[in-house]
């Protein structure tokens, strides 16, 4: 009965260490937290230690009650690259953790000790991934878009319930104070009926057209490759390159993201994050559109229309292109980017917000609210159905442009309308390369 007693004390005392910390976080950055090794207890495995994880990284290194034990890339040197960073991190916090790394996620899933894991790894991965860790028992936090085609979402959600895991994705804009505030303005209709948002993103993928270049050593190129059936040649900006000595990170973000063989472009790339928003406030979150005109079919940018009449495209709505959202309503407008708030009237402005330092990806309440879901075992701000939904908007668009036709969705069964020789359907999912299987 003591030991039960402490048990709890010791949980009640994180949870509200973490929660006065995630208050705190909201709106300015969540730093300088130390933890002590007698509060830990949720221990974090890394599969994927790219650019985006090596962001990441820095954020749950901060977290009270989190330890990060064990990483996993199919790069030698970024295996060596993450193991320093965090050994570094505890030696100067005064403490010794002992850091596994692995090639391969299977023999990260398979540590007993590890009850949550971080997946940073190309899109075409995200869905193998994500449904091994939950299987094994891992909750996740698993890097926007959710998955690469409509089916991986519909198969992970189906894993995440009924294994009861927790599942974040990193859509990290859903915990920004200006884009809570844009939301929460059309929700209540301060804006009167919305008829039209501008959601920019930028450009659909192109096919893969970068040339061949050696394989470096310690990049097991075939297992980056996983699923993919295309016959892909490697080249560095694919992967990119990094050094230890002298040190020197990844100049740019990979490339795989720009290529219809590897990824969605822009459409999945930043409309996982700003057609995210705007679904949110529409209040088609698990919805989406019925209709979706694709750039050329008379129209020069995506079209997505709502049962609502309401009208999204994917056009900018400033000279700069900024990437964001604009809410038209009948009683004014508002514009939300992570730069700045604009507004028909300053009365939809939002309060004054602390200011924070670096990039985006280091602002860390959306970490703090998953690491709270996990002790809670309570659904994120952005758990798997909405990961689902949004991912959903952008395929949609890109398969819209792929068949340079209007095409119509029902999103309560899942399945196209009008679709009579199923060419959209096919493009739901691919064909996995043997031996790899979805679920």
């Amino acid at each position: 009965m003591d030991k039960r007693k402490k048990q709890w004390s010791r949980r009640q005392f994180i949870n509200t260490a973490v929660a006065g910390v995630a208050g705190a976080a909201v709106i300015p950055q969540l730093v300088g937290c130390k933890t002590k090794s007698a509060d830990i207890d949720i221990r974090l495995g890394f599969i994927g230690m790219g650019r985006q994880s090596m962001f990441l990284l820095d954020g749950f290194l901060q977290i009270p009650g989190v330890e990060v034990v064990a990483g996993c890339d199919v790069y030698g040197i970024k295996r060596k690259r993450f193991e320093k960073r965090v050994t570094d991190f505890y030696a100067k916090a005064g403490k010794k953790v002992m850091i596994e790394t692995y090639e391969k996620f299977q023999d990260l899933l398979a540590r007993k000790d590890i009850n949550a894991v971080v997946i940073a790894v190309p899109d075409h991965y995200h869905a193998i991934v994500a449904i091994a860790a939950c299987n094994a028992g891992k909750d996740v936090y698993l890097e926007k878009p959710m998955t690469f085609t409509i089916k991986e979402g519909q198969e992970l959600i189906k894993t995440v319930r009924n294994n009861q895991r927790i599942l974040a994705v990193g859509t990290q804009q859903r915990s920004d104070p200006n884009f809570q505030h844009a939301v929460k303005l059309v929700q209540n209709g301060q804006l009167g009926k919305i008829t039209l948002v501008n959601a920019y993103v930028g450009a659909p993928p192109i096919p893969y057209d970068l040339p061949e270049e050696p394989i470096p050593d310690g990049l097991n190129w075939d297992l980056w490759l996983g699923p993919l059936p295309y016959p892909i040649h490697f080249n560095n900006k694919l992967d990119p390159p990094i050094s230890l000595d002298p040190v020197k990170d990844e100049e740019d973000w990979g490339a795989w993201r720009w290529y219809k063989e590897m990824g969605g472009g822009f459409t999945t790339d930043w409309g996982a994050h700003m057609f995210d928003i705007a679904q949110w406030g529409l209040g088609m979150d698990k919805m989406g559109p019925i209709e979706i005109s694709p750039i050329g079919d008379g129209t020069e940018y995506m079209m997505f229309k709502y049962a609502t009449g309401t009208v999204m495209t994917s056009e900018p709505f400033n000279e700069k292109k900024s990437k964001g959202v604009k809410f038209i309503g009948e009683n004014g407008w508002i514009e939300v980017t992570r730069d700045f708030f604009h507004s028909s009237d300053p009365k939809f402005k939002p309060p004054a917000a602390a200011k924070t330092e670096g990039p985006y990806e280091t602002r860390i309440p959306h970490q703090v609210n998953f690491i709270e879901s996990i002790r809670s075992r309570k659904d994120p701000v952005a758990p798997v159905e909405i990961g689902h939904s949004s991912a959903t908007v952008c395929n949609l668009g890109n398969i819209a442009c792929n068949l340079k036709r209007t095409i119509y969705w029902d999103s309560s069964t899942q399945t196209f309308v009008n679709d009579p020789d199923g060419a959209a359907t096919k493009l739901m999912q691919y064909d996995y390369r043997s031996p790899w299987k979805l679920v």
